[in-house]
């Protein structure tokens, strides 16, 4: 009979075959996934390590209930840290960061530190004061019931560790086009170009106010790192320093979010990918002066209403 008409059984030792090549490359991907687990673990305990000893005292927190007519919205309270030397903080960076699920949009608001701020349970002050005198709380009945707006979730970060989050995440450093000369009370020399910038330089980049614009131009700044680093968290190396972030994240950031809702937030936002970054500073333009007072010092007093009212535009907040 012809071998081409044949059509008993396939021998066994083809078959044989067939299932070691599977077995194999089952044993091998079994393999990587331990490989890949171990690693993950590893990184994360060493970046855990890193952040070992780090306290962030923000106090006790309530944030707004999430709106039923509006339910894909949440607001993020963005608090960057300094400590004066006397072992108390006052926030350098106040931001709320407006994040609508259902449109996939990223809104980012920056509150000037020297707003002439309605504190709560206090006299009128400057509103980086409002941390320092009762924490995050305090900031954030400060700003809703100045501006109107919810907020649901903080997180805080010591400046002191912001370098070392943007080297454990960047090895190479962020790319930042440097429009001048920077170098006053930043701690380092930032000549003009555009540059890779590691966690100490990027900090300077964006604290630094020693020129015309003032903390006006330093808060264009913080914003401009912040887009710029979450156009280069969305790289393809990126993941591989994602366990030993996330590790450090868990002690240089304070939130209330838990750790599974700080990963699960993070890894949706990063999936964004290059979605713009809307971004607005608050006061807006021709809404504000400047004064000077005896308990406060040099302080923008801004019209509230007017503030209030762009502020609802940007983030479609309904006021009534």
């Amino acid at each position: 009979m012809n071998e081409d008409q044949y059509e008993g059984p396939v021998p066994r030792r083809r078959r044989r075959r067939k299932l070691r090549i599977g077995r194999l490359f089952f044993t091998i991907l079994f393999i990587g996934f331990i490989v890949a687990g171990l690693y993950s673990y590893f990184q994360y305990k060493e970046g855990k390590a890193l952040a070992k000893g780090n306290i962030i005292d923000p106090g006790p927190f309530q944030g707004d209930v999430i709106d039923p007519q509006n339910p894909s919205v949440e607001n993020f309270l963005l608090l960057g840290i300094d400590d004066d030397g006397s072992g108390r903080s006052r926030t350098d960076t106040m931001m709320v960061l407006s994040w609508n699920k259902q449109e996939g949009s990223i809104r980012l608001v920056s509150f000037m530190r020297d707003i002439y701020a309605d504190i709560p349970g206090y006299k009128s002050y400057k509103l980086n004061t409002a941390y320092y005198l009762n924490g995050v709380q305090t900031v954030k009945d400060t700003i809703t019931g100045m501006f109107g707006i919810p907020i649901h979730h903080y997180a805080i970060v010591d400046f002191d560790n912001f370098e070392s989050i943007i080297d454990i995440a960047f090895p190479e450093g962020i790319k930042i086009d440097v429009k001048k000369e920077m170098s006053e009370k930043i701690g380092v020399t930032l000549m003009p170009g555009e540059q890779r910038l590691n966690g100490k330089e990027l900090l300077g980049y964006a604290r630094f106010r020693a020129d015309a614009e003032g903390d006006f131009g330093r808060v264009a700044r913080q914003q401009e790192v912040i887009s710029a680093v979450k156009d280069e968290a969305v790289r393809p190396g990126m993941l591989l320093h994602v366990p030993k972030l996330s590790g450090a994240l868990s002690g240089f950031i304070k939130t209330d979010l838990t750790s599974k809702d700080e990963i699960t937030k993070a890894f949706t936002l990063l999936m964004k990918g290059k979605s713009n970054l809307e971004t607005m500073t608050i006061p807006v333009e021709g809404t504000y002066r400047f004064n000077s007072y005896s308990h406060a010092g040099s302080v923008i007093e801004l019209d509230v209403e007017k503030n209030k009212e762009a502020l609802a535009a940007f983030l479609d907040l309904d006021l009534q």
